[in-house]
């Protein structure tokens, strides 16, 4: 049970989560993390709606440490399973 990097899905302004894959093996694993969540961690100004791909982009190796370590510990939520991400998940 090892994720990889795989893609960058989309921003979804109205749920205010940002979507991406990773892999274990051949098998995607659909994952999201909150877009709280994503300013929690450069602890800056809110990022814009256009600012969202580039914000996951410089924050991506720690989103996707994260969604392994959720992934590890079999954290699965939603039909069909996969990882959600939350500030909480970065905290302590």
């Amino acid at each position: 049970m090892t994720l990889t990097s795989s893609r960058f899905v989309g921003y979804e302004q109205d749920r205010g989560i940002v979507q991406f894959l990773m892999q274990d093996g051949s098998k995607e694993i659909a994952c999201a993390i909150s877009t709280s969540a994503m300013d929690y961690l450069e602890r800056g100004p809110q990022a814009r709606p256009e600012q969202r791909e580039a914000q996951f982009t410089r924050l991506r190796e720690r989103i996707e440490a994260q969604a392994a370590s959720k992934y590890r510990a079999t954290e699965f939520e939603g039909t069909p399973p996969g990882i959600v991400l939350r500030s909480i998940d970065f905290r302590g």
